[in-house]
This record gives C-alpha cells, structure tokens and sequence, in this order.
C-alpha cells in the first residue's frame, strides 16, 4: 500500500513555536482577534442542548472500541518457500547484470534455495485460558494448498508476543482455532447473529494492510449472502471497511458480541468497495466448539452431488426457479441412494425446512446430527412426495473427491457424423451428436456404465454454447429421458416443443467428471442452419 505524506514547510512549523515567545499583546498573522465590531466564531460556544444522533445510533463507538480491541489480535506467520531456478540471460544481454546477483544468490549449480515469507492477518481470544479464532487461509502456507505454515505468532494490542500452535483447522468453512499459552487474556465471547437484522449497526476491528488494530463501523447489508466460494455459504454482508489483513477479525454488534467472523471482499481493486463478508457466529461457533474439544469438525452427509435449480433449469423442468435443488448425482450405497432418492430429483424440503438460494441442502445436511432420520421432500416427474433418509457422518474430502471421480477434463474430441435424428438436434439445439462408440468411449474415457450421446459439434451462437457445452461432452439425459442414441435425443427435443417449452433439461457428462444438469433454449427453426 502507498502511504502519501503531506509536508509542512519549515518556516510555518518555526513561526508557529515563535508565536509562543511574543510579547503580550502581539498578533500571529493573519490571525483576526475578536473585537466590539466583530462577533465570535461560530463554535466558540457550545451548543445549549448536546446534539444527539438519530434513532438510538450511537454518539460514539469509542467506549465500546477501547472495552473490545484488548481481544482482538493480530496473526502473523512465517514459512519458507522455494525460490525457483532462474531461467539464463543470453550472454552480452542488457538484462545479463540485472539478473546477475538474483542467480549469485542461489546455490553454485544453480539448485532452488529456500526465502522466509511472512503474512499478516487478524484474529480474536474467545477464552481467558489463550484460545484465538481466525481463517483457516491465514495460516495456510500457499492458496490452494492445505497444509499449515511454519510458524504463528499472536500479538496482542499491547504488542505483547506469543507463539501458537494449531488446535484444529476447517478448511470447508475457513476457519482455524490457535492456541497461545498465556492466562488472564481479555476475551470476546460469541453473540447471536441469527438475531441481526439488515440494517443493525456492525463494528470490524482487525490489521488491514498491517497498520495495526484498525476500528470501523458500518451496518449489516445483507444476512445469508452466498458467494459461491464454498458449499457452506451463509455470510453476513457488511459495508464496515474490511481490507486485505482484516482476515480472522471478528464483526460486532452494538452490545460487544461477536456475530461474524470477516473473511472475505469484493472488489476489482483489492481495496474495500463496501462489500465485505463475515462467516455468521451460528456456523461458526459450532465448528469451533468442535476443534476445541477434538481438534476435528463432524459433518451430516447425505451422499448427493447437487445444483441450485436455476431459472434455465427450472425452466426445463416446468418448476418456479429457486425452490430446492437438483441432484446432479448420487452415491452408490450412500445415504440418499438408501433411502430411494434419485438423479433428476429436486428436493424442496429436508427437515422440515425449506431448500432455497439462502438455505442450500449442504447447509442443512451439515448441520444435522448424525444418525437423525429425516423427512425429505422432493418433486419427480412433477409429482411431489416424502421419503426419509438417515444421515451419516461426511468422510474426509479426499474421500469424498474420489467417489466424485474428479479428475482432469478429457481434451480429445470425437470427428462429427451424420447419423437418424442428428439432423433435427443440431437445428434445435445447435449441437451435433453421435452415438458413443466403443472408441469414442476410450479416446473420452468415459466408464462403461454411461450411456448417452456424444456432442460431435457445436453451433456458437446456441444457447448450449454459452452454457459452457463443449465438443466431447456426453448427453445423458433431455428432459430426464434417457438419450442413448441422436434419435432418441431428437424425440425428447420434439416432445418439449409440442409440451409448449422452449428450453429443454439436460444432464451432461465430460470425461470421468460429475455429470451436471443444465437447462438449454431451443433455437427457432432456421437459426439451426
């Protein structure tokens, strides 16, 4: 960050101290001096009633500030990374003495070495023991990677120092529990952000850019925002100034209780636009509780791939667009497959509490005890009905990614080949299909229990274009009819149109990948051409 400085030219700065050795009776210059003929400053008398705010708003956030900032902390942690080999400079190029001393500084043959890097984030005691709540990403050694850093140190406001050590991390929920060994801490405990409201008063304390504890106040903007930066978005939207270092800081209400956690912005310039995000105390305190008493978080799982049923998708489906999500897929011998749900359901309802945008299925499920049966409701062939499914305990997500099967996408295309009913789904839906051969299946590496056609083309102008369809992908399914051959996939087309849709459900399949649900516009006859 670029601090700009104001300087103040010498000769103002000696003649201000001067003024101090005047004699009595002298004038600083250009400074007026109140008279008979001249009335006093506007401020040289207090108002006779004080002026208060509007509403209940605070007169000042600083009795509040100085009683919670003693909790909040500052995380700073150390690792050491490798620094790559430096590529050669042609010999007698300009660039051959700039990048000299950068290759001096690695080993004679030129092998990586070893820097120390550091990062700056916040955190806050939630125990006078020494227990610190922060981002599971502060303490993360590199993005994408789940694997701590080296070493973490805590710095209270008084600038005293602790060394920490991990107690537990999620990385679901981004969030991690350190532990300093120290007694008598000030600390903050956890409020009810179920109870704010859009519009209530939020206060962020935290290192923004490593200037130290910085204080700022906003209101809740929004309540249950999802970003799409994981399946367990729930966040508190706030306009409180929240900046690169804020990370781990807690969000306050105005009687001093923790509701969120910030850990997120929005903006194209890195800075704060007024749109931060704070992990709401609801999720977060449970998961916390978790680490603290076993270092580990336990999960509901229900053993199902879904989407949000999209206005395209719902669309397909002839159902009103965000109520419930679709099951993209379901795991062999998992919960939902025991409990009869299917791929192409949507599910409206589990426990009793409705599926929406704000109240995604991962939520719920996640938040369910383990062992509880519950009652789910869901819409199949337009029909509504209630099953009830056990919920079991969520495997380690690397478990979870391999019975997903993700994996790389397949890179190599079939050729195009005229085959029945190839010709009416390239002019409705301006893809051309084939039949899934025995080679295409290798070249693809599709497993031998998919059936489906194959996109042998793409119109780019279609509507199945912009939805992300490339060549190589596999149709399984229009409309939740099997498409095994172009013919089959021109008659699910053709029985959508006489229904009176013009947007057709598919379920499509690249590689070994999830297969996902995506809800196509017909194109009118003639743009097919």
């Amino acid at each position: 960050m670029r601090i700009a400085r104001s300087l103040i030219p010498a000769a103002l700065i000696l003649g201000g101290a001067a003024a101090v050795l005047m004699p009595a009776g002298a004038q600083t210059p250009n400074q007026p001096q109140p008279s008979a003929t001249m009335p006093p400053p506007q401020n040289a008398v207090p108002p006779a009633v004080p002026v208060s705010p509007p509403g209940g708003a605070p007169r000042s956030f600083a009795d509040l500030t100085a009683r919670l900032t003693p909790a909040v902390v500052n995380v700073s942690t150390t690792q050491k990374v490798e620094v790559g080999k430096m590529r050669g400079i042609p010999p007698g190029s300009p660039l051959e003495e700039l990048f000299r001393r950068f290759q001096e500084q690695q080993g004679e043959a030129g092998e990586p070495v070893t820097r120390e890097a550091t990062s700056l984030g916040s955190g806050f005691i939630i125990s006078p023991d020494g227990y610190v709540v922060t981002n599971n990403h502060v303490i993360s050694a590199e993005a994408g990677k789940d694997s701590p850093v080296e070493t973490i140190t805590v710095t209270l406001s008084d600038r005293t120092e602790y060394k920490a050590r991990i107690v537990g991390r999620d990385p679901l929920t981004d969030l991690a529990l350190l532990k300093i060994d120290a007694t008598n801490l000030p600390y903050v405990k956890f409020g009810n952000s179920q109870a704010a409201r859009v519009g209530d008063w939020a206060i962020a304390i935290g290192n923004p850019f490593g200037l130290g504890g910085t204080v700022t106040a906003g209101i809740v903007s929004a309540l249950h925002r999802n970003i799409g930066s994981g399946q367990y978005d729930r966040y508190i939207q706030t306009d409180a100034s929240i900046n690169q270092g804020n990370s781990g800081g807690p969000l306050f209400d105005l009687e001093g209780n923790v509701i969120g956690i910030n850990t997120a912005i929005f903006s194209p310039t890195g800075g704060n636009v007024g749109l931060g995000f704070s992990i709401p105390a609801e999720l977060a305190k449970p998961v916390v509780d978790q680490l603290r008493a076993t270092g580990t978080v336990k999960r509901g799982y229900l053993g199902v791939a879904i989407q949000p049923l999209s206005t395209d998708i719902a669309a397909g489906l002839g159902l009103p667009k965000d109520k419930g999500e679709i099951v993209a897929s379901v795991e062999a011998n998992g919960p939902a497959a025991r409990a009869g749900i299917r791929q192409g359901d949507v599910i409206v309802k589990i426990n009793n509490s409705d599926v929406t945008f704000d109240n995604t299925l991962s939520y719920v499920v996640a938040n369910t005890p383990i062992g509880a049966t519950v009652p789910i409701e869901l819409v199949r062939d337009g029909t509504r009905r209630t099953i009830t499914a056990t919920i079991s305990q969520r495997p380690a997500e690397s478990v979870v990614q391999a019975r997903a099967g993700l994996i790389p996408d397949a890179t190599d295309s079939p050729d195009s080949k005229t085959t029945p009913g190839a010709a009416s789904a390239r002019a409705s839906l301006g893809i051309t299909l084939q039949p899934l051969t025995a080679q295409l299946r290798q070249q693809l590496k599709i497993p031998e229990t998919v059936r489906g056609v194959v996109v042998a083309g793409i119109n780019p102008a279609s509507d199945a274009a912009s939805n992300g369809l490339q060549r190589g992908d596999v149709i399984l399914q229009i409309n939740q009819r099997p498409t095994t051959t172009p013919a089959e996939a021109a008659e699910a087309v053709d029985a959508a149109r006489k229904a009176g849709r013009d947007t057709v459900l598919m379920l499509v399949q690249r590689g070994t990948n999830p297969p996902r649900y995506a809800g196509i516009k017909l194109m009118a006859k003639g743009d097919g051409k």
